[in-house]
């Protein structure tokens, strides 16, 4: 039986991520005079860690299973797991060979092999899956739980925990773009006269205040779990669910602080302030957990219209901007591309389901 699945969006963004992440900055692109299929007859590098074998290995796995489940979920039937360990490998000798054009990256045959590897994997895990029953199992279990038309909210739910690795002056704050936008839109339009048309601030907006931003952290949790409650069918549900959200956030956070100043520092970013937006948030949640299910669509864009205001009506400190410099140019910066869009766009991309969501007439 054929089923619309949310794989195939998250197997497209993926890939997407993956293209960004693995020809970062996209700038500098040169012509070395070499053949663009030379790396696969060179020697395999002398020089490797542990960290660049096993990224390159995981990093194409989740692109096969996701290929794989909506394939097998959309009938594909035998052709399922040749498509879905074909198109990671292909993807990534597209990839290899862009990179010899770019001076920041270079073209592996290691990495090709751990890429296409790495889709092997996903690829035969969605297949032993399928083959064992699980798949149907979590067909039945989504159609007890959720809405049917729960596609791309889980799409949104499932993507949150990735935007949050990289660090954000406020915790759970994504979306805070105004900032990089404004520097971004002066050094295009420098020189002309549509300069005079960018909303500079006059001033370095003041940082929030510890309530302010303990106010604007509960809002940043309100959203994403009031998006989960629109798509659940019962309170007991939501009540589980609440507590799920709460626990994949504040791990993904203490991952991505330990990734940004340390393992020691993991838990540096909770504080009162962040203690008390954790506590708002979830009383409210609760409170909210028998709201209709446009009701909770609507509670969702009004929690990410105030908390976008806030967020991008203040500015990060000068200390976290240059902690940022860890991030962005160290052994992180493949996942600088990937986390960092995706925690300025999934706001937007919420604000867009929402709306969508409270217009769509009830079924």
């Amino acid at each position: 039986m054929q089923v619309r699945s949310s794989a195939w969006t998250l197997s497209l963004l993926f890939g997407g991520l993956i293209v960004y992440a693995s020809l970062y900055p996209f700038k500098g692109w040169w012509v070395q005079g070499i053949s663009p299929t030379a790396f696969l007859w060179a020697p395999f590098p002398q020089y490797w860690t542990a960290f660049d074998l096993i990224s390159n290995l995981v990093g194409y796995a989740p692109l096969g299973f996701l290929l794989a489940l909506a394939m097998l979920r959309s009938g594909g039937g035998r052709l399922s797991w040749p498509v879905a360990v074909l198109v990671p490998a292909m993807l990534s000798f597209g990839i290899e060979v862009a990179q010899n054009y770019l001076p920041m990256r270079v073209a592996s045959n290691v990495d090709l092999v751990l890429n296409a590897l790495g889709g092997l994997m996903g690829a035969t895990v969605a297949w032993l899956l399928e083959r064992i029953g699980a798949l149907q199992r979590w067909s039945q279990f989504r159609a007890d739980w959720f809405e049917p038309g729960a596609h791309g909210s889980l799409v949104l739910l499932a993507l949150w925990p990735f935007a949050l690795l990289y660090p954000a002056s406020i915790p759970f704050g994504l979306g805070q773009v105004w900032e990089r936008m404004e520097a971004g839109l002066i050094n295009l339009l420098e020189g002309t006269p549509f300069l005079e048309w960018v909303p500079v601030r006059a001033t370095v907006p003041d940082p929030l205040s510890p309530l302010a931003e303990a106010f604007c952290i509960a809002l940043c949790l309100l959203a994403p779990l009031m998006m989960g409650f629109a798509e659940l069918r019962s309170v007991l549900r939501r009540l589980i669910f609440a507590g799920a959200l709460f626990a994949c956030a504040v791990g993904m956070e203490g991952i991505s602080s330990a990734m940004t100043f340390g393992p020691v520092n993991a838990w540096s970013w909770f504080n009162l302030p962040v203690g008390l937006g954790m506590g708002v948030a979830l009383v409210v949640g609760l409170t909210l957990a028998g709201l209709p299910r446009r009701l909770c669509n609507v509670v969702m864009l009004l929690c990410l219209a105030v908390s976008l205001t806030l967020l991008n009506r203040t500015s990060a400190s000068p200390y976290f901007a240059q902690s940022l410099e860890v991030w962005e140019q160290g052994r992180f910066i493949r996942f600088h591309g990937l986390s960092q869009w995706v925690g300025w766009v999934w706001p937007f991309a919420a604000l867009v389901f929402g709306l969508s969501a409270v217009a769509r007439k009830p079924a």
